[in-house]
């Protein structure tokens, strides 16, 4: 495996790990409309782009926020979800964030560590979370980023998907401040790079720091774009076995 990311970088608590996620559960948020699609520009109309993104959602509070400074600023960002969190409340940040152009992805089901589950209850995870984002966007998640970045051979071998990590700043500790966030983001930011960051319910301190991220990425010549358009501005198409991507470019990702 083609690691390069902290196991424990990545976490807000998790709940009791679930013996095995309901593959046949219903799913019952009925917001679905036709997808929303954004139309990308030439790879060569492309200057610097910097992909943000967002755990552990959705919900209405900090996930909201995010939106507001999105929507402000005309930036796009993708979002992984955990499926448990998804409700008919928090649908509608989804859909939201979707008529923004941003991305929505796969957290799992639980967020629980993976790595040590059999491949049903892997799939199990997935498919849940899958059917619950394509019941408000209609369209499947096409990256998923593992729980605590925690993965195994199995993972690799079942889940259909490219991992995705990024580049942290450990913004789900409660002891981080929004301005060291905003400085960690900051200091790393670079040509096509994934930011790593977190929008848990009770995370006010990443709103906060984004405000002052995205007009400050933007004045330094940054587009900021979706997983997605992230790969497709770079040239590189990314693989689904046995690499977990911080950055677009193939010469850095880890």
């Amino acid at each position: 495996m083609i690691t390069g990311c902290s196991q424990t970088g990545d976490t807000e608590s998790s709940q009791a790990a679930k013996t095995k996620a309901d593959k046949t559960a219903e799913v019952t948020v009925t917001e679905t409309s036709a997808p929303v699609t954004t139309t990308f520009k030439k790879p060569e109309e492309y200057g610097k782009v910097i992909a943000l993104t967002f755990d552990d959602g959705p919900n209405t509070t900090a996930t909201s926020m995010i939106l507001d400074t999105l929507e402000k600023y005309g930036a796009r960002a993708s979002f992984f979800l955990i499926g448990d969190n998804i409700n008919d409340e928090s649908a509608r940040s989804v859909r939201r964030a979707v008529e923004l152009g941003c991305e929505i992805n796969s957290h799992s089901r639980t967020h629980s560590y993976m790595d040590k589950m059999s491949a049903d209850d892997i799939i199990a995870e997935m498919e849940y979370t899958d059917e619950k984002i394509e019941a408000i966007t209609g369209v499947t998640p096409r990256f998923f980023r593992p729980p605590y970045i925690a993965v195994s051979d199995t993972m690799y071998e079942v889940i259909d998907k490219p991992f995705i990590c990024g580049l942290g700043c450990d913004d789900w500790d409660d002891k981080v401040s929004a301005e060291t966030i905003t400085e960690s983001v900051l200091a790393q930011a670079e040509d096509g790079a994934i930011i790593l960051l977190h929008d848990a319910k009770d995370n006010f301190r990443t709103p906060e720091a984004i405000e002052t991220i995205v007009p400050e990425l933007q004045k330094q010549g940054y587009e900021l774009v979706t997983v997605s358009e992230l790969f497709y501005a770079k040239g590189v198409e990314p693989v689904e076995d046995n690499v977990l991507y911080s950055r677009a470019l193939q010469t850095g990702m880890y």
